[in-house]
């Protein structure tokens, strides 16, 4: 598939495409006119880079994890290095981290919300 078809499917800019095959996360074939082809796969590549971005992960790790990553599922393989699994540990903490961060404030907007509407406290569901 060409990339603008590719684009459309995954709901990625091609821009964005371009860039993940500079950075060495897609692969494209070029046809005899220089346009680039995209096996069917590569949606599922996509949607697992879309999804690595969205865990805060940089171009770097995920470059490194994409192989460990089965394309049809996404499942893990057996193929991460100890190295990577101390990475992927680490980025997980730091995810974890952000978590709590943002529901503490969270609770802070909350609390502001509540006083300058003049209605009474209610427990958060968190404290439930």
């Amino acid at each position: 598939m060409r990339i603008g078809e590719l684009a459309r499917r995954t709901g990625v800019s091609e821009r964005s495409l371009r860039y993940y095959e500079q950075q060495g996360l897609l692969v494209a074939r070029r046809t005899d006119g220089g346009h680039r082809e995209y096996p069917e796969m590569a949606v599922d590549r996509v949607v697992h880079i879309q999804e690595l971005y969205a865990a805060g992960l940089n171009s770097r790790t995920i470059y490194k994890i994409l192989p460990c990553m089965r394309d049809s599922d996404g499942g893990p393989s057996e193929s991460a290095t100890p190295q990577l699994v101390e990475e992927l540990t680490s980025e997980r903490a730091r995810i974890d981290r952000m978590i709590t961060d943002l529901l503490r404030s969270r609770a802070v907007l909350d609390e502001v919300i509540l006083t300058a509407s003049g209605e009474p406290a209610q427990p958060s569901a968190e404290a439930a």
